[in-house]
């Protein structure tokens, strides 16, 4: 069963009550790091206390940058309080959101990166592509972390962008990033993106139109541990641009779902149209003969290369899709505390 608990040392708003955008300056700062030999932006955390079993999210931070940037690459680490990294199963996921510009199929805040255990480190070519990050724009960072030992533990994430600072050539090709949900626009109760799954198969989709035309040079998803698939596709052309089935450990856990690099030699990705409708779709086998309570949850995300002419468009602030988003984003400096089987389950 579900168990939802406050963190003892905050509360929640008063009914009524909706977060904004003025409000990520509000936020206490994340602890950021600048290795310039190494090329590394480290993003990181407080420590959060987790109970046995249990999986909880971080408060939202504010982070920014102090020089502009191109990022190529990223990775995800949580470590224990001695500084140790931990295996990966610790972490279900790791947000870096833009309040100031907005997603490519819906107006919502801009996705930067969201890492899960899945995802893996990765990385483009350096001077080929890089995703611009202004000088001192603001950011909200966010984590939900796991611990599926039998005993408490003390648990940090950290977010770690590869980066060059970005010349009069380099990087070649500017990619911004974008994510499509299968529970978009704004999720379940409170945003939630997990849903319940029935017994057997079942399949979950979103679709929509690109705000403005371009190329998409590569893509990645996330799944929980009873999927099979994930698909995205040009629905207008019937054309599948990516299919992946996820590959699973010896106790049948989803560990990676290898992502698709679209750039070749001979073409930068794949096109896609403001006239298109594409649509995100994740299939699941339920084969525990039970449903299962928020046990489902489907994404792809991916970098974009707006076609010339096209700049990356701002948010409406007053757009309710956006203030919504904003609002359940924000609201997670409450923190919620979870059971960790919830989540993930095993075949």
């Amino acid at each position: 069963m579900l168990t939802l608990m406050l963190l003892s040392s905050l509360s929640l708003p008063q009914a009524g009550f909706q977060y904004g955008p003025a409000d990520v300056d509000t936020l206490p700062m994340a602890d950021t790091q600048i290795n310039e030999e190494a090329r590394e932006i480290s993003i990181e955390l407080p420590p959060i206390d987790i109970p046995a079993g249990g999986m909880l999210r971080t408060p939202v931070h504010r982070a920014t940058i102090p020089f502009d940037v191109s990022i190529y690459g990223f990775r995800v680490e949580v470590r224990d309080e001695y500084g140790a990294v931990v295996p990966e199963d610790r972490l279900h996921h790791f947000n870096l959101t833009d309040p100031d510009r907005r997603e490519l199929f819906l107006p919502l805040p801009l996705h930067i990166m969201a890492a899960s255990k899945e995802t893996g480190s990765p990385k483009v070519p350096r001077l080929l592509i890089g995703m611009p990050v202004p000088a001192g724009s603001r950011y909200m960072a966010a984590a939900m972390i796991a611990n599926p030992t039998g005993a408490a533990a003390r648990l940090r994430p950290r977010l770690i962008l590869n980066f060059v600072r970005p010349g009069k050539v380099f990087p070649l090709i500017k990619a911004y990033p974008w994510v499509m949900d299968v529970k978009f626009p704004n999720g379940g109760e409170g945003g939630r993106k997990d849903f319940d799954l029935p017994v057997g198969k079942s399949e979950h989709s979103w679709e929509s139109q690109p705000v403005l035309p371009g190329t998409i040079l590569g893509l990645g998803g996330h799944v929980h541990d009873l999927a099979t698939a994930i698909e995205f596709k040009d629905v207008t052309s019937g054309e599948v641009i990516w299919y992946q089935e996820p590959q699973r450990d010896d106790k049948g856990t989803v560990s990676y779902l290898p992502p698709a690099r679209l750039y070749r030699w001979y073409r930068l990705g794949v096109h896609i149209e403001p006239s298109h409708v594409y649509r995100v779709t994740v299939y699941y086998d339920n084969t525990t003969g039970a449903p299962i309570p928020f046990g489902g949850m489907g994404a792809v995300a991916g970098l974009f290369r707006p076609d010339s002419g096209h700049e990356w468009p701002g948010v409406d602030v007053t757009d309710p899709v956006y203030l919504t988003d904003m609002h359940n984003l924000l609201a997670n400096m409450v923190g919620l505390e979870m059971g960790h089987g919830t989540h993930h389950h095993e075949p």
